[in-house]
């Protein structure tokens, strides 16, 4: 099984684990966060992200969620990158995380296309059903 790391602003990675774990009736195993404060160094906490990392991959992979492309915690993922074995998704969202949590006993490279999917297709326009 694919490992799962969200590494995110604040509390977004808990939050959204809290979600999921609502949806899917339990919290996941395999499934951890790191939440990146305004005030911390990510410099330090560089070492803890890469003990997650660590923890994660049980000998499939693990596929790393950041928030926003270009912010501190998707520069952090970048620095953690193997590829193949180690992979980043930006712009995490509920219906991307339970996809990947759905569909993480395929392989890495299947799971980053049933993520990708899974963020796009939950993002809908609500229209008038009139």
């Amino acid at each position: 099984m694919i490992g799962i790391l969200i590494i995110a602003h604040g509390t977004l990675g808990e939050s959204l684990i809290h979600c999921a774990s609502h949806v899917m009736g339990t919290r996941p195993a395999q499934l951890k966060q790191l939440g990146i404060g305004k005030d911390d160094d990510p410099c330090n906490l560089l070492p803890e992200a890469q003990k997650l990392v660590e923890e994660l991959d049980q000998g499939d992979g693990v596929l790393i969620l950041s928030d926003i492309y270009g912010a501190t915690p998707c520069n952090m993922v970048n620095q953690l990158l193997v590829a193949g074995r180690v992979e980043g998704i930006a712009g995490v969202n509920l219906p991307m995380l339970v996809r990947t949590l759905t569909y993480r006993h395929n392989d890495l490279r299947t799971l980053i296309a049933k993520a990708l999917s899974g963020g796009r297709e939950g993002v809908i326009h609500f229209t008038d059903l009139d």
